[in-house]
């Protein structure tokens, strides 16, 4: 056991160490691409990580940014393997390049930031099939239809979606604070609880937040990979209301700090953590919600006696029969 440790311990090194000589390999290949998306692309990152990106609207960018990174890398040897040894590029690259360049200046110029975001997406799907090929976009959708989520909706759909939502969330906050015994009214999307008012935001209970775990979600199922397309589909789906249960914790808890420790409490650092709270909850709700359904199949196949059980029966009565 101790042999087998020390040489499985040993083999990570050696992956680590091929895959860093390949890439030295292929740096003066890619170096003019790395640089040209830099100069086309480093002022966008650069507005988005001191503008949009560190609001609370926009503030989910760069984790799904990076888990989107981190799963092309994890694809990639899948990459290699569907490729081949020669890997071949595919004209429509050209088409789709020239698309994400037109997003691009569009968002630049007119300052339309759904249209900027979205050209990040478009141009290295571009650069992936322009080197690669059509095969390897295939292996790699997901991460790229993981990056969707990045692009902003626009405000109009936004803020239609997102009343109704706000007046729903209020509305079950202010019916199980007011069952717990707190002296608690609404009115639309403002609480009022005590001495305090507080108004649902946006940002609590918005059409981005379940954009947000929606996107949470998905990257769990994709990482967890399950059999079953019932379970997947159910999960995805349940996502929503997840989603909805989550928001309605975080405005409670934003509530009772609030109350018991003052305003300045619910609009400081507590406020921050209690976004925290929002994500650990919608987590911890989706592995609720994924073991029950793996629970509610294994029991649904156990009480089944399994495919095929019954033909075994049948085929046993007839072979006694005979």
């Amino acid at each position: 056991m101790a042999t087998a440790a020390r040489k499985e311990s040993a083999a990570v090194p050696r992956e680590l160490g091929s895959t860093l000589a390949s890439l030295r390999g292929a740096l003066p290949e890619w170096w003019p691409v790395f640089l040209g998306l830099a100069i086309l692309l480093g002022p966008t990152f650069y507005d988005l990580f001191t503008g949009a990106w560190i609001g609370e609207e926009q503030g989910h960018g760069p984790i799904i940014f990076f888990l989107a990174l981190w799963l092309i890398w994890r694809k990639w040897p899948e990459v290699m393997a569907a490729l081949g040894p020669t890997p071949t590029g595919n004209w429509s690259g050209w088409p789709v390049l020239a698309i994400g360049l037109m997003f691009h200046l569009l968002g630049r110029s007119q300052k339309i930031l759904m249209f900027e975001v979205a050209s990040i997406v478009v141009v290295m799907a571009a650069v992936v099939l322009l080197k690669f090929g059509s095969r390897a976009l295939r292996v790699l959708w997901f991460p790229f239809f993981f990056m969707l989520f990045l692009i902003p909706l626009p405000s109009e759909l936004v803020a239609a979606v997102t009343m109704p939502m706000k007046m729903a969330v209020s509305w079950v906050t202010e019916h199980i604070l007011f069952a717990l015994g707190y002296p608690i009214s609404r009115s639309g999307v403002v609480l009022q609880m005590g001495q305090y008012q507080l108004l649902v935001a946006d940002a609590c209970a918005g059409l981005q937040t379940l954009l947000t775990l929606e996107a949470l979600g998905l990257f769990y199922l994709n990482l967890m990979r399950h059999p079953s397309a019932f379970r997947n589909i159910t999960l995805a789906i349940l996502i929503i209301p997840i989603s909805f249960t989550a928001n309605v914790i975080r405005v409670i808890a934003l509530t009772l700090i609030t109350y018991y420790f003052g305003d300045a409490a619910g609009q400081g650092f507590l406020h921050g953590f209690a976004g925290m709270v929002l994500f650990v909850t919608a987590l911890l709700l989706i592995l609720a919600v994924d073991n029950g359904l793996q629970w509610w199949l294994k029991r649904r196949e156990g009480g089944s006696g399994g495919p095929g059980a019954g033909g075994g029966r049948v085929r046993a009565t007839l072979k006694e029969a005979t």
